[in-house]
């Protein structure tokens, strides 16, 4: 797929996630990402996310003091604040502004050295600057397999350790039929979900000249039976 092609339906899905995100869902997200008592559905959805937010942290370092950290698809910033105890540096993008702005509401005061700064745009701006690790949880879902590496060379370019992300792996169904997107009323859906295996990404991710510096590390999958997602890793060789 040319640049010219990847740029033009990387903008439309954004788009349509900003649209979602922003204006279409916002409260049943709020919700979900919340204590608040749900369905039985979206329990299992709410204990698969947490699993795989807890997956994801697991890969970065305990001590995060002094490093730079991008939330990048930051949404209501469960990730963020635990990385921010951590002591990073946490900048947290998102196209939503009013998940945004819940984010504020749920910031704590006990970060201790850490840090969180909201920022509402696209995650791939240069202007939110260089990072030490990059974790973009559930951001990626929505593209092409083309538009997801064009994404993580984004990152790669700007990141000097590691980049962390999940996919929706392929032959995920129930992802695909009954995922995050697909539990709220059809007036509620988000853009379509895009199922791709993880050895489709790595050849993807093998054949492109900007990620030359990086390998596939660990990876883990997560399986609720409504939520599934596979969480993976880029470190530099």
């Amino acid at each position: 797929m040319s640049d010219i092609a990847v740029n033009t339906s990387y903008t439309r899905t954004r788009g349509q996630l900003e649209e979602y995100f922003d204006r279409t869902a916002a409260s049943a997200w709020a919700k979900l990402t919340s204590d608040a008592p749900v369905s039985g559905v979206r329990a299992k959805v709410r204990a698969g996310r947490d699993q795989t937010r807890a997956n994801l942290l697991s890969y970065l370092p305990d001590d995060l003091r002094g490093k730079r950290v991008l939330d990048a698809g930051c949404g209501t910033g469960a990730l963020a604040i635990e990385a921010a105890r951590r002591g990073a540096e946490v900048i947290a993008v998102d196209l939503a502004g009013s998940l945004l702005e819940l984010a504020k509401t749920r910031l704590p005061s006990d970060l201790g050295s850490g840090s969180v700064t909201f920022h509402a745009g696209d995650m791939l701006s240069e202007a939110h600057g260089h990072f030490d690790h990059v974790v973009a949880m559930d951001s990626i879902i929505h593209y092409h397999g083309a538009d997801m590496v064009r994404v993580l060379s984004g990152f790669a370019a700007r990141t000097r350790g590691s980049v962390l992300f999940t996919i929706p792996p392929q032959n995920a169904l129930l992802f695909v039929k009954l995922g995050v997107g697909r539990l709220f009323p059809s007036a509620d859906r988000s853009p379509q979900i895009r199922p791709i295996s993880p050895k489709a990404l790595g050849r993807l991710i093998g054949q492109e000249a900007a990620l030359g510096g990086f390998r596939l590390g660990r990876t883990a999958r997560v399986d609720t039976g409504f939520y599934i997602s596979q969480a993976m890793e880029l470190v530099r060789r």
